[in-house]
């Protein structure tokens, strides 16, 4: 069996949850991998969602990751470019931007390469502040052959580029796009708090791009430029590090399709149990695009779907916190499940059901927790 319940509370340590109610203690997962290292200095940061207190991540404990490393900014110097297909161009220093009107928008956000392989660490939720960019671009008046809206960091490094029988190197800048209809429909902003606070080095200092609903790899930190163009951006981190392919069977034949990663696809995990006399209680999250949910649903064992109940203090795109009351445990190891299913009747997949997916990212999968009940 592994294990004792003791031996797995005396193991948890220093992840011990925090917030426990009078009398409440952690029932403890098993399927922590001993090599899973939340926190850490460098570029990659998990954010251990066992320690979820609330609906905002500390900005201490937010999840991070980044391809070139941490650009330092100075905020002094800062000017945000705003180029290309418009009829004023400018530049703004991070106090002109912080002049604008702003808004506040309540985000979470995954890695879209997030999945049990990282405890599901790289996913965390922020209340954001900063000025809508729809709104920017209304100001600088985008053109009507523009098309495209791409943003540029400041981080950058070299990358090797397969081209039919050769590979070309190049300086490589950090860039993402979106369409201009997505840009001026949508809820991105230019975000320069998180929680509020001004943003960290780690967290895109002085602005950065926050597109609620989408993967994080839209969120392009350490912002120097925004430029509207008329054709489809192929760069290399939208058109050859994120594609998911994925399979589907036509006429009888198994076809695949490669598409952009973007929005959020619906995917719930549990994150902590807890046990208050007779009582376990199963929390966890959703993460989605922000579209309404319909329901969550928590299974034991091989036992039928119940519903979950969701925290009323969520917002559209912040993640979902919902929590579970289970009663009746038996001493032993259990497997706990969680799915969500949206208003349009999307739920999430199996691990089955992702079968023809051929690459990892995207993987939002069912995930399976196993606890050890005294």
């Amino acid at each position: 069996m592994g294990l004792t319940a003791a031996g797995l509370l005396a193991a948890v340590g220093k992840w011990a949850v925090p917030a426990l109610a009078q009398g409440e203690t952690v029932v403890p997962f098993t399927d922590i991998p001993p090599n899973f290292n939340p926190g850490g200095e460098g570029p990659v940061r998990l954010y251990d969602i066992r320690n979820i207190d609330g609906l905002y991540t500390p900005n201490n404990e937010f999840f991070s990751i980044a391809h070139y490393g941490m650009p330092e900014v100075d905020a002094n110097a800062y000017r945000l470019r705003v180029t290309g297909l418009i009829d004023r161009p400018i530049e703004l220093s991070i106090d002109q931007i912080r002049s604008r009107p702003s808004v506040q928008v309540g985000a979470g956000y995954e890695c879209s390469g997030n999945s049990a392989r990282s405890v599901q660490g790289l996913s965390s939720c922020g209340n954001f502040t900063g000025t809508r960019l729809a709104s920017l671009l209304a100001d600088v008046g985008v053109e009507d052959r523009g098309r495209e809206v791409l943003f540029f960091g400041a981080d950058q490094g070299e990358e090797t580029t397969a081209f039919r029988q050769q590979d070309v190197t190049l300086d490589s800048q950090f860039i993402r796009s979106m369409s201009v209809q997505e840009a001026m429909d949508g809820d991105a902003i230019l975000a320069y708090e998180l929680n509020g606070q001004p943003l960290n080095t780690r967290q895109g200092a002085p602005l950065r791009l926050i597109v609620p609903g989408w993967y994080g790899v839209a969120n392009v930190k350490w912002m120097t430029g925004l430029h509207v163009q008329q054709d489809r951006f192929v760069g290399h981190f939208q058109a050859r590090w994120y594609r998911t392919v994925r399979g589907e069977e036509i006429a009888g034949d198994m076809k695949y399709n490669e598409t952009e990663v973007t929005r959020l696809r619906i995917k719930s995990i549990i994150s902590r149990v807890t046990r208050q006399g007779g009582t376990h209680r199963v929390m966890g999250f959703v993460l989605h695009d922000g579209t309404p949910l319909r329901s969550v649903e928590v299974r034991v064992d091989d036992g039928p779907w119940q519903s979950a109940t969701l925290d009323p203090a969520n917002t559209q795109y912040s993640w979902k916190l919902f929590s579970y009351d289970w009663n009746g445990a038996t001493p032993g190891e259990h497997t706990l499940v969680s799915r969500a299913t949206d208003i349009n009747g999307t739920t999430q997949v199996t691990e089955e059901e992702l079968a023809t997916k051929q690459t990892f990212l995207e993987h939002n999968a069912q995930f399976p927790r196993r606890v050890m009940v005294s």
